[in-house]
């Protein structure tokens, strides 16, 4: 998987290592040495992602006195993390799908596109499925992200792995 463009969605309980399998794959990707771009969905504001993926013109709010260039535009030829997936306001994840079906973006408050080229890992605590069943999470995003899932078990589900990683921290 780590050498091929593929969305990838990484699913399982907090500390399973969802991050660790993303920096995997990057790691081992064709796309290494460029960026590995993460962003917490979650710990955005849902007022701010927008500009924090896409970036903003000057003067498209109050406060942007400059230009600024979102996560798609710096991960490009790179690999942009998109952790807590699930936690991505509905408003914009019609603006990420549009983006990984076209490879483009629009600024805030711009009026042009720009082509952008990042690979797209997702990661989610969360019953996607569910989700998406309750109306939280759109359907055709989630089709678009789960090209190749990976689904982490706990450690308590693992338990001849204990003994492995006590090796491995000691």
């Amino acid at each position: 998987v780590a050498p091929t463009d593929a969305t990838v969605l990484i699913t399982g309980e907090s500390g399973t290592g969802k991050e660790l399998v993303a920096q995997t794959l990057h790691r081992c990707s064709l796309r290494r040495n460029a960026a590995l771009l993460p962003v917490n969905c979650g710990a955005v504001s849902p007022n701010l992602i927008e500009s924090e993926l896409f970036g903003h013109e000057r003067g498209s709010f109050t406060g942007a006195d400059r230009q600024r260039r979102g996560c798609f535009e710096h991960a490009t030829g790179g690999t942009l993390f998109l952790d807590e997936i699930t936690e991505m306001p509905l408003p914009l994840q019609a603006k990420l799908l549009h983006v990984l079906q076209d490879r483009q973006i629009t600024r805030v408050g711009g009026n042009r596109t720009i082509e952008v080229d990042a690979r797209v890992l997702a990661a989610t605590n969360r019953d996607v499925e569910g989700d998406v069943r309750l109306g939280k999470f759109r359907q055709d995003l989630y089709y678009r992200l789960n090209v190749i899932r990976f689904a982490l078990p706990p450690l308590r589900d693992r338990p001849g792995d204990v003994a492995r990683l006590c090796e491995r921290f000691v």
